[in-house]
């Protein structure tokens, strides 16, 4: 793999920790804000929300910047946000800092994707973006426990001043690694400059919506599932509280692995790659639920659902990409607000089982449900006119598709 890579994915890693490491920060910043936990909590909601919003409005403000200096862009903004979260004196500043932060999250992983796929060949186009993502998983893996031990141990703001510095590493990699744009008709690594009138007409063909929808429904459901899994943990299936991180560490694991299976898998055939892992969640979200009285078993389950989970995200960026192969930056960016739309959506179906009082298993039942959904419209995809994609070998090359 091209050593650019590395810069974007040291990129996903400072990102992939801003979004998730505040999660066992809360009691340090709520007691420091002196809020609530619950009002502490919108941190969360609201950098998830910035996300969507910064994934669409973002990218196509930077349709005519060129792909390289709009990542370093938005690495600026990325750190600028961070640095306010570490400085903030107030609750107000430290949530504008949590959106500046958010804002370059979805349209980073939009463009990083498509620059990723412009490094390497046709065949391993899944696999860069799955390198790419590698570092958000990461962040699950390694920066979230040592982010929070070290906000524990040195202060909160201490882990943000890291994630600065992270971010400031980044923007050297990205300046230093990533090959300038070219001028020629060839849409470079460093990337071409379209125009938002090119970028949305991507969205007229029908199998961009498809590919979206698939994105939403297909990753909802894992993360319906995900939202609440501490109670299944904990009242179902009888752990300590104090287990519950290191349980989640093992499901970071199962990111971690499945991410890179599920792109060189996407890279050799996508729509059957696709097609099987969205039934394995499937199974493997509903196995969960009537098992997750077995301490082994939930083990296992915890692992799978993270792997089978994340190995779904290299081949459904490279879908969207594919059918947007002309212009292909903003429908990235809008696939990756498709995930985060996934998000809120199993968090949401999830909390009205929990409400209609169906129990903690609920939630991973709901996934299994909306992942189905996926599924089928998946298949209903690949079965329309031009849902059978080429074989990777046989894909356009950038240039072709520059043209």
């Amino acid at each position: 793999m091209p050593v650019a890579l590395l810069a974007l994915a040291i990129g996903g890693f400072g990102i992939g920790l801003t979004e998730f490491v505040i999660m066992g920060l809360l009691p340090e910043v709520a007691d420091d804000f002196a809020v609530s936990e619950t009002t502490a909590g919108y941190l969360i909601s609201g950098y998830a929300l910035s996300v969507a919003v910064g994934a669409i409005v973002l990218t196509l403000a930077l349709t005519r910047v060129p792909r390289k200096t709009a990542l370093l862009g938005l690495m600026i903004l990325f750190i600028l946000g961070n640095l306010i979260s570490a400085l903030a004196p107030s609750y107000g500043l430290m949530m504008t800092g949590r959106v500046v932060a958010a804002l370059c999250h979805g349209a980073f992983f939009g463009i990083g994707s498509v620059v990723a796929a412009q490094l390497v060949a046709p065949d391993r186009k899944a696999s860069a973006i799955a390198f790419m993502f590698g570092g958000l998983t990461l962040a699950n893996v390694l920066g979230v426990p040592l982010g929070t031990f070290l906000g524990q141990a040195a202060g909160w703001r201490s882990t943000f001043w890291a994630i600065t510095v992270i971010g400031v590493l980044a923007f050297v990699g990205i300046a230093a690694l990533v090959p300038a744009a070219r001028r020629a008709a060839a849409d470079g690594a460093g990337g071409a400059t379209s125009s938002a009138r090119t970028e949305l007409a991507a969205f007229r063909s029908p199998q961009v919506w498809l590919s979206i929808l698939v994105t939403v429904l297909g990753y909802g459901g894992m993360f319906g599932g995900f939202t609440y899994i501490a109670f299944t943990l904990t009242e179902v299936t009888g752990f300590a509280a104090g287990a519950v991180p290191w349980l989640l560490v093992l499901f970071g694991v199962g990111l971690f692995v499945g991410n890179v299976a599920g792109g060189r898998a996407a890279d050799r055939d996508l729509v059957r790659t696709l097609l099987v892992v969205l039934a394995a969640l499937t199974v493997v979200l509903a196995a969960f639920a009537l098992t997750a009285g077995s301490k082994p078993l939930t083990v296992l389950a915890l692992l799978l659902m993270g792997g089978v989970g994340f190995a779904t995200v290299p081949g459904l960026q490279m879908r969207v990409m594919h059918y947007a192969s002309a212009a292909p930056t903003l429908a990235s960016g809008a696939n990756i607000a498709a995930f985060n739309v996934g998000n809120a959506l199993g968090a949401w179906l999830g909390g009205v089982t929990l409400a209609a009082g169906l129990g903690y298993t609920s939630p991973l039942w709901a996934g299994a449900a909306i992942t189905a959904l996926g599924l089928v419209v998946l298949a209903v995809a690949a079965k329309a006119p031009g849902g059978e994609l080429r074989p990777a070998a046989d894909a356009p090359t950038p240039a072709a598709l520059a043209a």
